[in-house]
């Protein structure tokens, strides 16, 4: 059940980011998350930093809609976290092509009945 939560938790995150809705990223972080981005290896710490970040990508008119795909999530036995591991990719607005892609993990908490990340790592391969 809880890998199937976090499915949800990706695929909802994959469509804010599709439908530039900032607001509903913040609920699926947790509040000390830390993301450490693929190209550059900037680290942006925090849900309310990493809020901003995406506020000021949608709101860019070259813009990019990352999806994150999902291949494995294991669900910890002993503890309520979980690590998800996958590939992503950066389409262009307009272009409607891929311009970066890469791998991608991700570490879950569960924190009273909602999983959050807490943190995410990318690489980019292409």
């Amino acid at each position: 059940m809880s890998e199937i939560a976090i499915r949800a938790r990706r695929a909802a995150f994959n469509r804010a980011i599709a439908e530039g809705d900032a607001a509903a990223i913040g609920p699926i972080l947790a509040r000390d998350c830390v993301m450490l981005t693929g190209t550059d290896s900037a680290v942006i710490a925090g849900r309310m930093a990493q809020v901003k970040v995406w506020k000021r990508d949608f709101a860019a008119a070259d813009r990019m809609v990352y999806t994150r795909t999902p291949g494995e999530v294991s669900v910890s036995p002993v503890a309520p976290v979980a690590m998800e591991q996958g590939t992503w990719q950066g389409i262009g607005g307009d272009a409607e092509q891929v311009l970066a892609s890469g791998l991608y993990s991700a570490k879950w908490r569960e924190v009273r009945g909602e999983w959050v990340i807490e943190a995410e790592i990318f690489t980019t391969m292409a």
